[in-house]
């Protein structure tokens, strides 16, 4: 058993709101209405238990990661025969707060429980779901059928049969896992001429989206950026800022990187990764669901 691991995430805000319900008698109703309940105001109990309850989620269930809430609101709201929590819990992190939201609406309904038990026997917690949730991969993330890639390996000893080429094969795994045809795949030295002739040959052939690995670092003999960027209709920087972001969470070697990413057309889009094959699945991973969207952007569509 294990959990997700979210390391490769975004960090962005992230909210989820869920609601559910306690069935309880019109009299006891009344009773908390008028706060005539010993052990005190109910509703503002409640509220309480829900906050802590948003608080202490990764602590009750074995595989919800211990994250930063950087708001959570718990409202109740008092019915004929029922009470109705209401708690939305938002933060800035690599997971959702679904698990978090829910049970801040579970201890506030259990605190109405515990509290009025003593009144009403045939009370009854009902309907708590998820109402609402936002920032997750699934709001923004498009995956790559329609498109064609391809795939271009910059290394001397890989095109010199020296060394086996893995990070190549390996991004083409994953293009194909994200959904696009992948129509080539080729190995060349670190020649800028030799680059830029595979890049436009792949572009001529229909490919949307070209993945290069390798020649990104400061070796004399890397010279794919400057390559890349002879050829480039328009950069695309927050590309190249985020890689280096992310890989830093990884390795402070990933500041090394002089990576590109931009257009070579309306219709075709460069990205150089590492040419490590571990660079190659983070990047992907990570970027490969916003390629559509830019491609759509850079094509006339809108944000």
């Amino acid at each position: 058993m294990k959990t997700v691991d979210v390391s490769a995430k975004f960090d962005n805000l992230r909210t989820a709101r869920a609601v559910g319900r306690i069935k309880l008698s019109p009299e006891t109703v009344e009773l908390i209405r008028e706060k005539r309940i010993p052990k005190g105001d109910v509703i503002a109990a409640a509220q309480i238990a829900g906050i802590m309850g948003a608080k202490k989620t990764p602590e009750l269930m074995p595989f919800c990661h211990p994250i930063p809430l950087d708001h959570v609101e718990v409202n109740l709201k008092l019915g004929e025969d029922f009470v109705e929590a209401e708690a939305e819990v938002r933060g800035i992190w690599r997971t959702g707060y679904e698990v978090e939201a829910m049970n801040a609406v579970m201890m506030a309904l259990l605190t109405v429980y515990d509290m009025c038990k003593a009144f009403d026997s045939s009370m009854v917690i009902e309907g708590v779901r998820v109402v609402h949730k936002s920032g997750g991969k699934s709001d923004w993330a498009e995956d790559l059928s329609g498109l064609k890639a391809a795939v271009v390996t910059v290394s001397d000893s890989a095109y010199r049969k020296e060394r086996e080429d893995k990070s190549g094969p390996r991004a083409v795994e994953l293009l194909k896992e994200f959904g696009a045809e992948v129509i080539g795949y080729t190995v060349v030295p670190d020649e800028k001429e030799a680059i830029k002739k595979a890049l436009e040959s792949f572009k001529e052939q229909g490919a949307n989206i070209i993945v290069t690995t390798g020649g990104t670092g400061f070796s004399p003999r890397d010279v794919t950026p400057e390559a890349t960027q002879e050829l480039l209709y328009k950069e695309m920087v927050g590309f190249s800022e985020a890689m280096h972001l992310l890989g830093v969470r990884f390795t402070p070697k990933a500041l090394m990187s002089r990576a590109k990413v931009g257009l070579l057309s309306p219709r075709c889009m460069v990205v150089n990764l590492p040419g490590s094959t571990k660079g190659v699945e983070q990047n992907l991973k990570m970027f490969a669901p916003l390629f559509k969207h830019a491609l759509k952007m850079a094509a006339g569509g809108g944000h």
